[in-house]
C-alpha cells in the first residue's frame, strides 16, 4: 500500500513517520531524498548552481540551504524554479526506493509538500499531521529559532490546513502530548494494514 504522509511545518510530521518507522512501515522521506539529489557532485547541484548562481554554495563546495531558503520563501517565481530542479528528481529517487520495498508492506511516502504538488490522488491513502498555525510558529520558534515572521512566512508559502486537510484520507491532531499522538498514529496504521 502507497501511503502519502503530509503536514505544515513544524506540524510534527517527520515524528509521525518516525512512529510508522517503529510500527513497521517503510518510511520514504522527501525531505532526505531532497538533500540528496542536490549534494555536492551532483547533477542536481549543477542545475541549482546554473539557476541561482555559484554564491549559493559554501565554501566546501556544498548547497547553502539557508541561503536558498532565503531566496525562494520570498519569492515564489524563484521557488518554483527551484522545485522544477529538485521534484523531478526526487520522484525518480522515490520510484526507484519503492520498487525495492516489500510488495506487502505499507510504504509511507513522507512529502511535506504533498498538497501543492498535485500528487495526493496517486496514493492508496493520504495522511494529514494536523496543528493550528500559532502551534506551529511556537514549536518553529522554539525547536529552531526561528524568529515569529520567518515561521510565518515559512508557512504562508506552504498549503492552507483546509487544503491539505481537503486531500486526507486520515488526520492525525498533533496538539496533545507524545502518548496521544502514538495512540492516533498506531490506530491509524492498523487502520491502514487491515
Amino acid at each position: 500500500m502507497r501511503v502519502g504522509l503530509t503536514g505544515g511545518i513544524g506540524s510534527g510530521k517527520s515524528t509521525v513517520a518516525a512512529i510508522l518507522a517503529e510500527l513497521g512501515a517503510v518510511v520514504i522521506d522527501a525531505d532526505r531524498l531532497a538533500r540528496e539529489v542536490v549534494a555536492k557532485g551532483t547533477p542536481g547541484l549543477e542545475q541549482v548552481v546554473a539557476a541561482f548562481g555559484p554564491e549559493i554554495l559554501t565554501p566546501e563546495g556544498d548547497m547553502d540551504r539557508a541561503k536558498v531558503g532565503e531566496i525562494v520563501f520570498n519569492d515564489e517565481a524563484r521557488r518554483k524554479v527551484l522545485e522544477g530542479i529538485v521534484h523531478p528528481l526526487v520522484f525518480e529517487r522515490y520510484a526507484e526506493l519503492e520498487a525495492s520495498a516489500p510488495k506487502d508492506g505499507v510504504v509511507i511516502h513522507d512529502i511535506p509538500l504533498l498538497a501543492e504538488s498535485g500528487r495526493a490522488d496517486t496514493f492508496d491513502a493520504v495522511v494529514v499531521v494536523d496543528v493550528p498555525a500559532e502551534v506551529q510558529v511556537e514549536r518553529l520558534a522554539r525547536d529552531r529559532g526561528m524568529s515569529r515572521e520567518d515561521a510565518e512566512a515559512r508557512i504562508a508559502a506552504q498549503a492552507t490546513r483546509e487544503q491539505r486537510r481537503a486531500i486526507a484520507t486520515y488526520v492525525i491532531d498533533n496538539t496533545g502530548t507524545r502518548e496521544d499522538l502514538r495512540q492516533r498514529v498506531t490506530e491509524v496504521f492498523e487502520r491502514l494494514t487491515a
